[in-house]
């Protein structure tokens, strides 16, 4: 096989205009592929960011609920009565609800979402709220979440400055009494973090006791599957009792199943692993073409067709290896603009890396096979 390589090598690097080609268009797949994988996977990670913070070990929500875009309330007597369970420790009501906030600066309008809690337990793992919990007991109080798109106004910042900062959500005058970090989403460009009763001055058309999450803490040692599973036998149907990672899941599913988002990116990549194939495709059939007289030459001094094979085959892993490395360099330039314009969490791991590296060979072993085909016209006796 090292034998082999050298005779690879010289076909590509003859023509050092149509190598230039091949890499800078595997490139673009590449790029194309890790943008759309990068969006896909932040698209998962920024909806369920505040699902993984929640600190407890079982979620209740209502069985009609489709995602925190969709969610529909049920009484927190169904949360309740999950203490009647002996490996239950706590429950936590949460309220959750989208309204406009107007940008103090320019008077302009935007979505928010606010969660509303009981501020005498922390129950969210963010930075940011446990040392302002009791700023929440305050009326017409909230926390505001740093990593919000700068269309709310420099919130941050003037608070950070030790300005009083002021806003209308809902058309109720609130004040701003601490920072935290969630992070802008998909669904969320912004977010607000309040108490259970502030939450309920701001949406005065809620009812109390009517709440959007129920968090469920169990006793240390408890299962939290066994638990769950005795939850959905004791509590009734209109209650939908998930654990932590199942929450998790069935907001990752919603996405990527139940809207057009999560097919659109995946749609992408597919797009982008079929132009490289095509690019490739076409340098090698080229290739193979230019040198078909040399390729019956070698048949005629009895190198066989397998041997021929392999070295187009070479051929084309040697372009999916050095096209790829490129083609992540510049992703890594292309991520890192992506999150400082969106603000989501459009990081290179090293699972895409590795999977994006597969099926750049896959996609150029796919051109280089078809490709191949041509040799088989490759006739000693039309030579001599």
């Amino acid at each position: 096989m090292s034998q082999k390589i050298p005779l690879s090598w010289l076909q590509l690097t003859r023509e050092k205009t149509r190598l230039a080609v091949a890499l800078a268009g595997i490139s673009f797949a590449d790029i194309l592929m890790f943008m759309q994988l990068g969006f896909r996977d932040a698209l998962y990670y920024s909806n369920v960011r505040f699902h993984n913070s929640l600190q407890g070990d079982i979620v209740l929500i209502n069985s009609q609920s489709s995602a925190v875009l969709a969610m529909r309330s049920f009484s927190q007597r169904r949360l309740y009565k999950a203490l009647e369970l002996p490996a239950v420790q706590s429950v936590h009501p949460i309220y959750l609800d989208f309204t406009i906030w107007k940008n103090p600066v320019t008077g302009r309008p935007r979505s928010i979402l606010i969660f509303g809690m009981n501020p005498e337990t922390n129950i969210v793992n963010l930075p940011g709220v446990q040392e302002n919990l009791d700023k929440l007991k305050l009326p017409d109080v909230v926390l505001f979440d740093r990593s919000s798109r700068v269309e709310y106004g420099p919130i941050a910042a003037n608070y950070d400055q030790g300005k009083t900062v002021t806003a209308e959500v809902r058309r109720r005058r609130i004040k701003v009494e601490g920072l935290f970090t969630l992070g802008a989403s998909f669904g969320a460009d912004g977010n607000l973090i309040t108490s259970d009763i502030n939450f309920l001055r701001i949406f005065s058309n809620r009812q109390e006791g009517l709440i959007d999450i129920g968090l469920i803490r169990l006793k240390p040692g408890a299962n939290a599957n066994v638990v769950a599973q005795e939850l959905r036998k004791y509590l009734p149907n209109e209650v939908n009792v998930l654990t932590k990672q199942e929450f998790i899941d069935f907001e990752r599913n919603y996405w990527a199943n139940s809207t057009a988002i999560g097919f659109i990116f995946t749609l992408g990549t597919v797009m982008g692993f079929i132009v490289g194939t095509v690019i490739v495709y076409q340098i090698l059939y080229t290739e193979v073409a230019d040198h078909l007289a040399e390729y019956a030459t070698l048949k005629a001094i009895g190198y066989t067709q397998n041997y021929l094979l392999t070295v187009i085959l070479q051929e084309a892993l040697l372009l999916a290896v050095l096209g790829y490395f490129p083609g992540i360099v510049f992703a890594f330039f292309m991520y890192k603009s992506a999150r400082e314009a969106t603000l989501l969490p459009v990081f290179m791991s090293f699972d895409r890396a590795v999977m994006v590296l597969i099926l750049t060979m896959l996609m150029c072993i796919i051109s280089g096979a078809i490709a191949v085909r041509k040799l088989r016209s490759a006739d000693p006796a039309d030579i001599f």
